[in-house]
């Protein structure tokens, strides 16, 4: 089983939205938002930190990987 790792622009990218998502959540208040809305700002965080987002694994898993002349 082979895990692709990103690259860093994309890893500054994610962490750039998971920045946002967070301070979205602590100008609402963190005793306002819901729980559920971490999750993604925790994902994002450690995709941006290790190099591997288990959401781009799994979409590439899915639909196959496609090369950037096929269009």
């Amino acid at each position: 089983m082979k895990i692709d790792k990103i690259n860093a622009p994309m890893r500054v990218f994610i962490l750039v939205v998971a920045s946002v998502i967070f301070i979205g959540i602590w100008l609402t208040g963190f005793a306002t938002a819901h729980w559920l809305l971490y999750i993604p700002v925790i994902f994002l965080t450690l995709a941006a930190i290790t190099g591997v987002c288990l959401g781009m694994n799994l979409s590439n898993k899915l639909f196959g990987k496609h090369s950037k002349d096929a269009d």
